[in-house]
């Protein structure tokens, strides 16, 4: 990645439109059809927070194709940090003119309304959180402030601006923790198990707060695990197909996890940023369940990566108790009825495809280092 890319906020340039000359008779005529050209000529505005990450980078990629020009908000760090956007950047058919980037934070108001301000969307994705679910034990003040107050600070900067943008929140399954009932839909009762879960759980219904009392259109997507090449090496998926991919290649001998029987409803996050984006062309705002209605242990998702390589996971898998969460969620597994019935969505990608996919990915990315 060139770094001198992230010290410019790219413009992004929507065509103009010039004024069409018509009698003063046919004025009201003439002002419809003018509008009607802007608004075929104007690409829809899309703001995302958390643009870095996974999901941040699948949708950038899933707006642009469809035309939309993108900004994406930035915490300003000691060097350049672009993330999974790097990947985005890399593509090459990339143009730079319909994405920019702004300095940013949740834990800001003031920039939250600045940049309303100046970027006026139609589409507001919040994607931002302090997302690992283990850390947020050690520092549940911050995961708070972030993933559950910064929520209520972007809705509120959205409400005072005066614009109405469409808005999308990235629930989580965790907050169904202790399941009460299973599979889990959107009328199953939540049980938070981490201080990150009881931040999505106020971001949630903050949400829906702001929908009923100000008539928001505000939408939370309940995403259950989603996964990718791009995802964080902090998860426990990533850390073991980037584990395998250096066990195979003889760099590393051994892998230590924590708790091996969790079960997770696993899917692809390629796949998942498009129902995020359905949720926000919907007519009427709602909440949704997007999961692949599949249940798989930790072992299982170790067993199968294994195995593609040719390894047995048992030889290089130890188990290290400071890998365990002071309260396990012991499973989870969605039921995505309602989304594919109102959006039209269904996962294409398998677990077993997944797994192989991910490990393929890191086996390559590390051949690829080595050179």
């Amino acid at each position: 990645m060139r770094h001198g890319k992230i010290a410019t906020l790219f413009p992004a340039h929507a065509q103009k439109v010039e004024p069409f000359v018509f009698p003063q008779s046919g004025l009201a005529v003439a002002l419809e059809l003018l509008n009607t050209s802007q608004k075929q000529f104007m690409a829809k505005k899309a703001l995302i927070t958390g643009i870095t990450g996974q999901d941040g980078s699948y949708l950038t990629e899933l707006l642009l194709a469809k035309g939309y020009e993108v900004h994406g908000i930035i915490r300003r760090t000691a060097a350049p940090y672009l993330g999974q956007l790097e990947q985005v950047y890399a593509e090459p058919h990339f143009n730079s003119d319909r994405l920019s980037l702004h300095h940013g934070d949740l834990s800001d108001a003031g920039s939250l309304k600045r940049l309303l301000d100046k970027i006026r969307p139609d589409e507001v994705y919040n994607l931002a959180a302090q997302s690992d679910v283990r850390i947020s034990f050690d520092i549940p003040g911050y995961t708070a402030d972030i993933t559950a107050t910064g929520v209520a600070r972007l809705l509120e900067a959205i409400h005072e601006s005066g614009l109405r943008p469409r808005f999308y929140q990235a629930s989580s399954s965790e907050m169904f923790g202790k399941v009460r009932a299973m599979p889990q839909n959107e009328l199953t009762p939540f049980h938070p198990r981490s201080p990150y879960a009881c931040a999505k759980v106020y971001a949630f219904w903050i949400t829906v707060n702001y929908r009923e009392s100000y008539g928001l259109h505000a939408s939370n997507g309940i995403l259950f695990n989603h996964e990718s090449p791009r995802r964080g090496e902090n998860f426990v998926t990533r850390k073991i197909t980037r584990a395998i991919a250096r066990i195979k290649a003889g760099s590393q001998d051994k892998l230590f996890m924590g708790n091996l029987e969790a079960k997770r409803d696993w899917g692809y996050a390629k796949e998942y940023v498009e129902a995020m984006w359905l949720m926000l062309q919907q007519p009427e705002p709602d909440d949704y369940i997007v999961a692949t209605g599949e249940t798989h242990s930790v072992k299982e998702f170790l067993e199968q990566a294994f195995d593609h390589v040719g390894l047995a996971w048992k030889k290089h898998v130890e188990i290290d108790p400071k890998f365990y969460r002071p309260a396990e969620v012991d499973q989870l597994v969605g039921d995505a009825a309602k989304a594919q019935t109102k959006l039209g969505w269904k996962p294409k990608i398998k677990f077993a495809d997944l797994v192989r996919l991910m490990v393929d990915a890191d086996v390559k990315l590390l051949a690829a280092q080595k050179k």
